[in-house]
């Protein structure tokens, strides 16, 4: 087992691959899902399975993620939202459908379902060790952790 899996504190069972996904919940608690890498697909994804429900981000979104917080230098606010309603500005999910991150726009892979990055993506930072996320009922932040040599 990878130490991602077994950092303490997290959540998390599984290594992210298909066959052993990680089983998360959103920083609320409220949702239990599971992710994986995917990089046998064009672009490589991280994919999220929420119920019947399947999000596929850009999987170069956690290392970019962990950039954006690293240069932050403080706490981020998460500010999820579906793709059809605005992020609030400043947010995780803002900067996830931003023209001014590294893919220029959303890391969300499928129209329709491209949303929900700051509730999806940074439990997957927390579990390999990248970021600290808090588990608020509302109003829920990250921030980067230093990457371990």
């Amino acid at each position: 087992m990878t130490k991602a899996a077994k950092r303490e504190g997290s959540p998390s069972k599984g290594l992210g691959t298909p066959p052993s996904p990680w089983t998360q919940r959103t920083p609320p608690g409220t949702v239990e899902y599971r992710a994986y890498r995917d990089e046998g697909t064009s672009p490589p994804a991280l994919v999220v399975q929420a119920g019947k429900t399947q999000l596929r981000y850009h999987l170069r979104c956690i290392e970019d993620l962990h950039a954006m917080l690293s240069q932050a230098g403080d706490w981020v606010p998460l500010g999820s939202a579906d793709e059809q309603k605005p992020a609030p500005d400043g947010t995780v999910e803002a900067w996830g459908r931003s023209t001014s991150n590294p893919v220029q726009g959303w890391y969300g892979l499928k129209k329709g379902l491209r949303g929900r990055f700051g509730m999806y993506v940074p439990p997957v930072l927390e579990v390999l060790g990248l970021a600290e996320v808090e588990h608020h009922p509302k109003n829920n932040r990250m921030r980067a952790l230093a990457k371990k040599r």
